[in-house]
């Protein structure tokens, strides 16, 4: 069974910086391409961004240059460092596995999500 298991959302002031991880079991995380995605309240859910099992990278537009996305083979985890964040960052973030580089379409597989608040 597959599981991905989000932690490190919170509120934190504008500014600030946040690092989310995401644990995955139940696949061969270092052949599964992960992402990170984010819903706002009555928005789509949105790309944040993606690393591939060869750790190409790809990140949406809102977030380049504050962002950094990661992974850790050997503790079946990938990350997002979320810095200079912005009240617009404010989202319920979701981790995914199986992201498709060429088409852009998320995977199958989806964490239960964690929240991260940008507010004074």
């Amino acid at each position: 069974q597959v599981q991905l298991v989000e932690s490190g959302g919170g509120l934190v002031q504008p500014g600030g910086s946040l690092r989310l991880s995401c644990a995955a079991s139940g696949i061969i995380f270092s052949i599964y391409s992960m992402g990170w995605y984010r819903q706002a309240p009555g928005k789509q859910r949105e790309l944040v961004a993606a690393i591939s099992s060869g750790r190409s990278t790809k990140y949406g537009d809102s977030v380049k240059g504050r962002f950094g996305i990661s992974r850790d083979n050997n503790k079946n985890t990938v990350y997002l460092q979320m810095n200079s964040l912005k009240p617009e960052d404010t989202a319920v973030y979701y981790c995914n596995a199986g992201y498709n580089f060429r088409s852009g379409v998320s995977g199958n597989y989806w964490g239960q999500g964690t929240q991260v608040t940008v507010s004074s």
